[in-house]
């Protein structure tokens, strides 16, 4: 319901001269419309928003994996935490096979392919570089305006799934795609100004220093060019979600190398990007960014 109603007042916004005389009409009706009438929509209103508040806590709950120990003992028995010492690499070697079908049924109930597709779709354009591309989850979404994808992850295992999706594709749709292993805070092959889009979803979550990884796509994106962010992170607006995201932020990042409670406003404040948009999306936890390099 909430993606219906902001796609609903964006469409309304850009149209919104044309849509005048509908307004006027729809305002004369209402004071017509009958009481059960009233009744009957407010009714949906409520059903949709159960189904909206459920499907978030559906999706949280999938997410946040079984309920394991919270903290990993080293061998000199001082405890260690996987926030902040994660080994991510091995963590996304290990779930690679099985990451797809985990984390599809999350994404379903949450809508995260619609925006997804959203945000590729209508703003990235040009040569592309996708960090953190993992297993090719945003493959299928980039538009015709996109000449070249490069997914780059530090997981090998990973890209192996995004390149065995990459060939069930088309010959001519198989030649947009290059696949590179590569540490997104250091991406040494490319030179300053390489690409017109570059693309993170859910990444910064998992690098080890975000804010540097931010500095790093800037680089090698064109002055010009979009950096474009789908990420999830700490609630502003519900203090008691991200509450929930604190306490079983050990057990999330042990199962998945995520770190799913950083705050995504300051580390893209202390990155310099420069903001075009900015959508939060579940409560405050989903951020929807399109942004440019500061150059």
């Amino acid at each position: 319901i909430e993606t219906l109603i902001r796609t609903l007042c964006g469409f309304y916004l850009e149209n919104k001269h044309n849509w005048t005389a509908i307004l006027y009409a729809c305002r004369y009706n209402s004071q017509t419309m009958s009481m059960s009438t009233y009744a009957r929509r407010f009714g949906l209103v409520a059903v949709s928003g159960t189904v909206y508040v459920g499907a978030v806590y559906l999706g949280l709950q999938l997410y946040g994996g079984k309920k394991d120990k919270e903290l990993m003992t080293a061998t000199d028995g001082d405890t260690k935490s996987y926030v902040y010492d994660p080994r991510r690499t091995a963590t996304f070697q290990k779930i690679a096979y099985s990451y797809d079908d985990e984390i599809a049924k999350d994404e379903f109930v949450m809508g995260i392919n619609l925006l997804r597709r959203a945000l590729l779709y209508f703003h990235a354009k040009g040569d592309v570089l996708e960090v953190g591309a993992g297993t090719g989850r945003n493959l299928g979404y980039y538009s015709s305006n996109v000449n070249k994808i490069v997914l780059s992850d530090s997981s090998d295992k990973m890209l192996l799934r995004a390149t065995e999706k990459v060939s069930r594709m088309s010959e001519s749709e198989r030649e947009r795609y290059q696949l590179l292993v590569a540490d997104a805070a250091k991406l040494e092959l490319y030179p300053d100004n390489s690409f017109d889009t570059v693309v993170d979803t859910f990444g910064l979550c998992s690098f080890d220093d975000p804010v540097k990884v931010l500095k790093e796509l800037q680089r090698v994106c064109k002055p010009d060019g979009k950096i474009l962010l789908l990420e999830h992170g700490r609630s502003k607006s519900f203090v008691g979600l991200s509450g929930y995201l604190d306490k079983h932020a050990e057990r999330h990042a042990k199962n998945w190398g995520c770190v799913w409670n950083r705050d995504i406003d300051d580390i893209i404040k202390s990155s310099g990007l420069q903001l075009d948009k900015l959508d939060t999306w579940h409560f405050g936890t989903t951020y929807y960014v399109v942004s440019r390099p500061s150059k």
